[in-house]
């Protein structure tokens, strides 16, 4: 029984990586996932839950961002109270490394989005699972281990149990929850600078104004504006690939 139950979950996952018919999504069911996209992020309960995940892609944003200036990444912490941080030692780029977090989220939504219109959801959702099984090489702490487990487990249920015909929505629909949820991480961390300054300490946008004497508000408004352009580059998807066929 459990060699037959496996032999499904491989073939599964590697029919998973094929590309599907593009997507057809009709004005009402698109508004049905902004609608979800934005409970996941404004409903306390929802957010307790996928507001981890959008902190895995965060702390994922800086570990590629240091591996791509070489900088070798020594460890990755994820928190219980959706904080997290990302070790890297070397001669990388630290200013880099330390933007690529608060806009990554809403960077990779916009890829998803584009991958689900395009016939790439399935596919887009296994490489996601691949990826979070190799960010175990790199998570530091039990809590880590317990949230990204979830993750895991959660992409490969869509990956191997829900329809290919199915699953193209939901990517679209995570997607959109990420460009969402990275708008909610951005105006959190604006709430630090502005009434909350005791966490100051856990801001990306005052750890590069120490490092590089550019005053936080710049930072801010340029993690705003990553994540405004992806937003936009989302829709534009939506509007151009999308709705003209499901109208």
């Amino acid at each position: 029984m459990i060699q037959d139950w496996w032999q499904e979950f491989v073939n599964g996952f590697v029919q998973g990586f094929a590309r599907t018919d593009p997507l057809v999504v009709p004005p009402t069911e698109l508004a049905l996932l902004l609608g979800a996209a934005a409970a996941l992020c404004v409903v306390p309960v929802l957010w307790q839950f996928f507001g981890r995940f959008v902190t895995i892609v965060h702390e994922l944003g800086h570990a590629f961002a240091g591996l791509a200036t070489g900088m070798r990444v020594t460890g990755i912490t994820l928190r219980l109270d959706q904080g997290g941080t990302t070790h890297g030692v070397g001669r990388g780029r630290a200013v880099w490394f330390g933007f690529w977090g608060y806009p990554s989220p809403a960077v990779v939504g916009a890829v998803l989005v584009w991958a689900s219109a395009a016939g790439f959801g399935r596919a887009a959702l296994s490489v996601s699972m691949v990826l979070l099984v190799l960010v175990f090489l790199f998570i530091r702490n039990m809590a880590g281990v317990f949230i990204l487990s979830g993750a895991i487990l959660a992409v490969a249920v869509i990956v191997v149990a829900v329809p290919p015909d199915v699953q193209g929505h939901l990517t679209l629909a995570v997607g959109l929850a990420l460009v969402v949820g990275a708008a909610r991480d951005w105006w959190n961390v604006v709430s630090v600078h502005t009434s909350r300054r005791r966490e100051l300490g856990s801001s990306d946008a005052y750890i590069l104004s120490r490092r590089t004497g550019v005053p936080s508000a710049v930072w801010l408004f340029a993690f705003a504006t990553v994540i405004a352009l992806a937003g936009l580059a989302s829709w534009a998807v939506l509007a151009g690939a999308v709705l003209t066929v499901g109208a």
